[in-house]
């Protein structure tokens, strides 16, 4: 979503994951949530950052609506806001 909000200003980056060839792996997960699914605010990019230059990429989108299509799409390599670009 951040990537989102910003038009592609900040760009979501792949998860890798690269192990040391000796010692322990430690991984860390970490979860946030707003109680997002009650919340219907609908994110779009922000309007400080568009110009005739750099007009929207994505569509507005409720945070329901993107997990949904997210959760539906499954985990095929590819970026659920390819789906909300214009």
């Amino acid at each position: 979503m951040f990537q989102l909000i910003t038009n592609d200003k900040f760009v979501s980056s792949q998860h890798k994951v690269v192990a040391n060839k000796v010692g322990p792996r430690v991984s860390v997960a970490s979860f946030f949530t707003t109680g997002h699914i009650q919340n219907s605010k609908v994110y779009r990019p922000i309007t400080e950052l568009l110009s005739e230059d750099n007009p929207a990429k994505y569509r507005g989108t409720a945070i329901k609506e993107y997990l949904d299509y997210f959760n539906a799409k499954g985990l095929d390599g590819t970026s659920a806001l390819l789906h909300f670009k214009i």
